[in-house]
């Protein structure tokens, strides 16, 4: 569990792996029910960049609420969309939303009190079949073929940003474009 505070809001960024979810709505709604007043988005793991790219989708999207220029109605599903880098909610969830196959999760949860946070947390984290492991936000050389494909990154553009390595080039381009949503028409 990695806890973050971003703006007036405290975050958790949590991964879970060996998850067995059959019904990604059915997962969803038992996770609303145990959100109390927080903001909470569920990712495949398989499908993130690693921490920088989740707190920048979560950055870009406060400020984009903050600023009036949200593209949803809710904060959470914001967060999918600059985490995607998508005006439309459904190719989002395409993209980047637990699916009967996703053994590997990420939950962000955000609350304006650590105390709903803490709590949220706790109860989520009992309701979810697998355990708790945090490795599987990291970018690992095995998702970098996935992300290419998910996000239709070439070897050209990878290799135009490529500064260290592949992963910070990977990295470098989500958040990019997480960036340039909101300029998006």
């Amino acid at each position: 569990m990695i806890e973050k505070r971003i703006m007036d809001w405290h975050i958790i960024f949590a991964g879970f792996r060996n998850t067995k979810i059959s019904d990604p709505n059915v997962f969803l709604n038992r996770i609303r029910k145990k959100a109390l007043d927080c903001q909470v988005q569920v990712f495949d793991a398989e499908r993130i960049a690693g921490l920088d790219h989740l707190y920048f989708s979560v950055l870009n999207a406060l400020k984009a609420v903050e600023s009036g220029n949200k593209i949803s109605d809710s904060l959470a599903m914001e967060i999918l969309l600059y985490a995607s880098g998508q005006h439309q909610i459904e190719k989002a969830i395409q993209m980047l939303g637990v699916k009967p196959c996703s053994s590997q999760i990420v939950i962000v949860i955000l609350s304006k009190t650590k105390e709903k946070l803490m709590e949220t947390m706790l109860r989520i984290s009992k309701i979810i079949e697998g355990e708790q492991s945090d490795e599987v936000i990291n970018l690992t050389d095995e998702k970098i073929q996935v992300l290419k494909s998910t996000f239709k990154i070439s070897d050209a553009e990878l290799e135009a940003t490529l500064r260290k390595s592949k992963k910070e080039a990977l990295t470098s381009i989500l958040i990019e474009r997480s960036a340039l949503l909101v300029t998006q028409t």
